[in-house]
């Protein structure tokens, strides 16, 4: 498997904790010596973000640990979404797969090794559009499982679906008229998928590349590998993050046990109903009350 590794695209900002803790996080993996990591450092959007911008950017410019380590600094604000999309096509174009992390994202020693098989073992399944190392599951299956739902906090996708990517998000509409769909597409009514997408595609007001990843997935049927507990930890929920609010709430049930594991990963590349309705239940309770109140409002108003 080492000759077949994905390399590890990393986004950064003017966070520099929080860019040392996952950095040094990932150091700690069984195959961060044997990978190439690649560091995306978006300019400064503010003045007062210049000098942060530059104390990430020294930090990262003298990393080890890596196989090779390769520093791209924008010049100009991409912002997160543009940054990404952008990243993720340069580095994909040339390797054929990624792993993809954000600079609040703490992993687990089994992350790289988790993503890895995944991206090995189902690299010519078209059905399986990515794997993610994070799970909405406490208490789920004793081995990696399947949703027909993606996850930013950390991914790894192969050039043939990323190229899926439509940022026109050409079909969206049929989500107005069929409620059942737009259900699905909501994840049996857990979040407000919907909203997200539809305040993107009007206004971009929500600056996601997420929701339009996730419709490119949704609408090719497609599946995410997900770990049978989490790999990854969010800590940007610290009021520092571009979409993520203040709470004490531990994004991310982590492993954290520092052995090595193995799963057996399934041949069997379908979404299980039981597992369905564990994770919109997990979902549902990993919504923050906002949220709730957007996805009833919107359920409500369109059955009126």
């Amino acid at each position: 498997m080492e000759k077949n590794l994905a390399p590890i695209v990393l986004f950064v900002y003017n966070r520099l904790n929080h860019t040392k803790r996952t950095i040094e996080a990932l150091k700690n993996n069984f195959l961060a010596e044997k990978s190439e990591l690649f560091i995306f450092s978006d300019g400064p959007k503010r003045k007062e973000d210049v000098i942060k911008v530059k104390e990430v950017r020294k930090y990262i410019h003298h990393l080890t640990g890596f196989k090779q380590v390769n520093v791209m600094e924008r010049a100009e604000n991409y912002g997160l979404a543009q940054s990404i999309v952008t990243g993720v096509n340069e580095i994909i174009s040339q390797y054929g797969k990624v792993i993809v992390l954000e600079d609040d994202l703490i992993t687990d020693i089994n992350f790289l090794t988790y993503m890895n098989e995944g991206l090995i073992k189902y690299q010519e399944d078209t059905r399986v559009f990515s794997v993610t190392g994070y799970s909405y599951l406490k208490k789920g299956p004793s081995e990696p499982f399947f949703l027909k739902i993606c996850s930013s906090w950390s991914w790894g996708t192969w050039k043939d679906r990323w190229q899926k990517y439509d940022l026109s998000c050409k079909g969206w509409e049929v989500l107005k008229s069929d409620r059942q769909l737009r259900k699905k597409f909501n994840y049996d009514n857990s979040y407000p998928f919907y909203n997200l997408l539809e305040h993107q595609i009007k206004d971009h007001r929500t600056n996601s590349w997420a929701i339009i990843w996730y419709w490119t997935v949704f609408k090719n049927e497609g599946l995410t590998l997900y770990p049978p507990i989490s790999l990854v930890n969010n800590v940007g929920f610290d009021g520092s993050g571009e979409h993520c609010g203040t709470t004490k709430t531990i994004h991310g049930n982590f492993l954290c046990e520092h052995v090595q594991k193995e799963w057996e990963l399934d041949s069997d590349v379908l979404e299980l109903p039981r597992i369905r309705k564990q994770a919109s239940k997990a979902i549902w309770w990993q919504t923050t009350p906002m949220e709730k109140i957007q996805l009833i409002k919107g359920v409500c108003n369109r059955r009126c």
